[in-house]
This record gives C-alpha cells, structure tokens and sequence, in this order.
C-alpha cells in the first residue's frame, strides 16, 4: 500500500513507533524500520544492534539507531526474545533506508505472547492510511 510517499507492505503488522512485524513461517517474527521512519530519519549511519537473548517487551525500546539528524530509539512490536541480528547492519546501517523491508530488517524475536500482542498492531487500510496521514503532518511541522 502507498500512502504518500511511503510504501506499507500489506503482508506485515505495524507499530505506533513505526516499526515493523512479519512472521518468518517458522512462528519467529522479522523486526524493521518503516519506510516512514527511515525517510523521516535521513541517513541512518549507526545501529546499535541488540544482544541475542535479550528479552524484550511490545512498544518499548531495546536499541538506538543514529541518522545525520538525531539519535533515535528502536522499539519492539512483539515482546520476546531476541534469536537473531542483521549484522550486515553493523557495517552498512545504510539498508535501513535503501531496503527498509528486506535487506535492511533488524532483528528476529522469538514471540513470549504473540497471539494477545498482535491485536495491538495496525494492518494496512483506511484506520492505518489515517494514522499515517496525521503522523505526516505532526512531522511536516517538526
């Protein structure tokens, strides 16, 4: 889906912090940056990737990610544990914004409660379309 000038994948879940979910079929979650995050960011060159085996709760922040503009906090859609990093970032943070929904994912969570957590995130359509409009606006003043 575009809203904007942003692109939302349909087959993902979306926080309020603009992070991304995707089950990897295996019952684990792939963890990422919008491409609203990553275009409001700017150049993203420094992500402090998480540790594995840290365990991590839905909405609140587990890392930070520096652009050429501010540093900025890295959230969790699903609380769990964290089974696997993108250490490709760790050289080329730059992904995140050249490829926000493949290449440049984050992490793997390994879900403590996924089935009550997904229904705190946001699919895409007229609710979301909505949410990101308003989000596009309070940043365009910013």
């Amino acid at each position: 889906m575009k809203i904007g000038d942003y692109d939302f994948p349909e087959d993902l879940y979306y926080e309020k912090n603009h992070f991304w979910a995707k089950d990897d079929g295996d019952g684990n979650i792939i963890i990422g940056a919008t491409d609203f995050f990553q275009q409001l960011a700017g150049e993203i060159v420094y992500i402090e990737l998480p540790m594995v085996g840290t365990k991590v709760e839905q909405n609140k922040s587990f890392s930070s990610l520096e652009s050429g503009k501010w540093v900025g906090k890295v959230f969790a859609p699903i609380s769990g544990e964290i089974i696997e990093v993108n250490e490709e970032l760790e050289d080329s943070p730059e992904l995140i914004n050249e490829s926000p929904y493949d290449e440049g994912w984050i992490g793997k969570i390994k879900p403590s409660d996924l089935d009550s957590e997904l229904g705190n995130l946001m699919k895409t359509g007229p609710e979301f379309e909505k949410f990101i409009d308003e989000e596009s606006k309070k940043h365009s003043k910013e």
